[in-house]
């Protein structure tokens, strides 16, 4: 048993000792919680997808608040709504959502990230999902980017503003990595609420074909591009009875969440098909 001096010294080590112990416990998880947030800010965490080319590296993004975008007029009176397709890409989407939410904060363009996930057992349906995405995404969004999940912008001059003079094709023949030819309009397509009928394209982009990243592995993500006889026919035919007034679909369920940091809104759509007029959308 220790004299009552040496007690009183070894109970005021072992306080010392707690003491250090405890600051050295918060030092060390101020660290990984600094370490995470980089990590996640950077978008580490979304370059580990199989068969998935990992986007350039990029420096960490800066804290960002959506309360900023109504405090600070640099950011201009409009807001996009970013409308992604999908099915089962999650490889693809892990990369998209975080890349293009900082792509648009650093040109300081409002933005909302819708992703479109049809979760029928119909074919997949492009055009129609869009199509809900442009009902569903609110009144406070005034323009679109109709855009593919698998297409990631790499040209900081590319220009995501608000298309006033008209629709606006960004990913252009002379720049998408696969697509060349005069008349496609895929990819990503700008247009206001207002207007469908115009058209235009980037202007003075020197990257080439190297403008964006395509995502896209065909050696693992095959695409469907399965065509019967009647669709061959028809869909050559300006559709002048389906579009946005008709589209039928019913919203399972609407989820916000973050990828990598960076906040989305997640559509799960159930299309509807009237096999009768078009067979083509069932896979039998």
């Amino acid at each position: 048993m220790f004299p009552p001096r040496r007690r009183a010294a070894v109970s005021h080590l072992s306080r010392n000792c707690s003491v250090f112990q405890l600051f050295f416990l918060a030092l060390l998880l101020g660290f990984a919680s600094l370490l995470w947030l980089q990590l996640s800010c950077s978008g580490e965490g979304a370059r580990q997808g199989r068969g998935v080319a990992a986007p350039d590296p990029l420096k960490p993004c800066p804290w960002e608040s959506r309360a900023s975008w109504a405090e600070d007029p640099s950011w201009g009176p409009h807001r996009l709504a970013l409308l992604i397709p999908f099915r089962e890409r999650f490889e693809e989407l892990l990369a998209f959502v975080p890349h293009m939410h900082r792509f648009l904060s650093r040109k300081r363009i409002r933005h909302h990230i819708f992703v479109l996930n049809q979760v029928d057992h119909y074919r997949f349906n492009r055009a129609s999902l869009i199509n809900v995405g442009f009902l569903e995404s609110g009144n406070d969004t005034d323009y679109i980017a109709m855009h593919d999940v698998d297409l990631l912008p790499r040209n900081e001059e590319l220009d995501y503003g608000f298309p006033e003079a008209g629709p606006f094709h960004v990913a252009s023949p002379e720049l998408h990595p696969l697509y060349h030819y005069k008349t496609y309009v895929g990819g990503i397509l700008l247009l206001t609420k207002q207007h469908y009928e115009m058209l235009f394209r980037p202007s003075g982009i020197k990257t080439g074909y190297k403008t964006f990243q395509h995502l896209h592995d065909p050696a693992w993500r095959k695409r469907d591009q399965k065509r019967i006889a009647t669709q061959k026919q028809e869909q050559f035919k300006v559709d002048r009875d389906g579009g946005l007034s008709n589209v039928r679909y019913q919203v399972e369920s609407r989820t916000s969440l973050t990828v990598a940091g960076a906040p989305c809104t997640v559509l799960n759509v159930l299309l509807d098909c009237d096999t009768s007029e078009t067979p083509w959308c069932t896979f039998s």
